[in-house]
């Protein structure tokens, strides 16, 4: 079986990425940086690349998203920054990720330290999760000088940024150097730590001064037609086990994929890099309402995948499983070596001693009915991207610090 799963795209070179950032139109009031959730400022740092300071781009990037180099490579950016891009009206929009990319790129290789610890303010702040939405929260207290302890419940830190983006879009080395420079900054992590089995909350609330939640939606949904059949798996546990074996797998030549947003085709596409020969993937919604982004979208179908839309699944009997459109009077029949679901998943609260409303937490700016205990990431309400914990990881930690500090800065 062939395997170009760890292979990632080729990005610019100096010379393609100025020839890029040349497009840009320098906009006054840039709307692609009023439209990045993160507030990672692009027109700034593709107006540095334009006049060739790499460095202060990586500044810009980075005082405003501890998250740069992954944001560049996992971002829907055409749902947000370049689908407000001024370019758009001429030609298409400038690849603000491609250029991200290739500046947090040159600050890994330049060794930049750009982020500082502020001055110590004798506060203690604990983060239960270790995904993207709890490793920015940590930067930005950090900053702030509190003292952040993260708990994390499994092996490796990152949460799904770690066990679920594949490793040819997201390389392993990335997350590990995002994550070494929060920890550079002073954040303590506690791996292999489950809160209700390791430690309580309540053991949290009397030893920190606020405990910010920020737990994933790790946990795979299941459908009962396809409970406890031997030849399905969950789209989470299969694009952990592949990342953890850096692609090393051996998959049965005729999978089907269930699901039509960013997950499946996720899985989808790693099927392909492995080198499995058939893969269909069956989609609730037609192509008109898909969930999932344009761009892995496009990476799929051109990986050579099967898309198959507007059915829904019926029955499971053996290896075939029957589909039923949702509009017409039409019935597929699909025999499967394997079945892999991906539709949707959910946050496990066991342990953290809050309530929970489809999956949320109800809030007000962030806190909980309990004034010691905030929630930021998937638990929060919000978009379930990347760039979106970032922002949620920001304003939880600023909504901290207002409480605490009143907002006052360090000296």
């Amino acid at each position: 079986m062939s395997n170009n799963y760890t292979k990632e795209d080729s990005g610019y070179t100096m010379t393609t990425v100025a020839e890029e950032a040349a497009r840009c139109l320098l906009c006054h009031d840039a709307p692609c940086t009023k439209a990045c959730p993160a507030g990672t400022d692009p027109a700034r740092f593709i107006r540095s690349v334009r006049f060739r300071n790499i460095k202060g781009a990586a500044e810009t990037i980075r005082e405003n998203n501890a998250l740069g180099a992954i944001c560049a490579r996992v971002c829907p950016t055409e749902k947000y920054c370049e689908l407000a891009c001024s370019r758009s009206g001429i030609d298409v929009p400038i690849d603000i990720g491609g250029i991200q990319r290739y500046v947090t790129d040159f600050e890994q290789q330049a060794g930049m330290k750009i982020l500082e610890k502020g001055k110590a303010n004798g506060l203690k702040i604990a983060i239960v999760g270790s995904g993207p939405a709890g490793l920015q929260s940590a930067t930005t207290l950090l900053e702030k000088g509190y003292a952040v302890d993260i708990y994390e419940k499994n092996t490796k830190p990152g949460g799904y940024l770690t066990y679920g983006i594949p490793e040819y879009r997201l390389p392993q080395n990335i997350v590990d150097y995002e994550i070494k420079r929060i920890t550079d900054l002073g954040a303590t992590l506690h791996l292999n730590t489950a809160i209700g089995n390791d430690i309580t909350m309540d053991q949290l609330k009397a030893d920190y001064d606020a405990v910010i939640l920020a737990v994933g939606a790790s946990e795979a949904k299941m459908l009962p037609m396809f409970d406890n059949q031997a030849n399905v798996e969950t789209a989470v546990d299969f694009l952990a086990r592949v990342k953890d074996a850096q692609g090393e797998v051996s998959e049965p030549d005729n999978v089907v994929v269930v699901g039509g947003g960013d997950v499946a085709m996720d899985v989808s596409t790693t099927l392909k890099r492995l080198g499995v020969k058939h893969v269909t993937d069956m989609v609730y919604e037609e192509f008109a309402e898909f969930r999932a982004s344009k761009k892995e979208l496009a990476g799929t179908q051109k990986a050579g995948v099967t898309i198959v839309d507007g059915y829904v699944p019926e029955s499971m009997t053996g290896n075939e499983v029957t589909f039923k459109h949702r509009k017409i009077d039409a019935e597929m029949k699909i025999k499967a070596d394997k079945v892999i679901l991906a539709i949707g998943q959910q946050v496990n609260t066991d342990g953290l001693g809050i309530t929970t409303k489809r999956g949320e937490v109800p809030f007000i700016g962030y806190q909980t009915q309990d004034p010691k205990v905030y929630v930021t990431g998937d638990i929060a309400h919000g978009d379930k991207t990347v760039v979106w914990a970032v922002r949620k990881g920001k304003e939880v930690a600023e909504e901290i610090d207002k409480t605490l500090m009143g907002g006052r800065q360090n000296d």
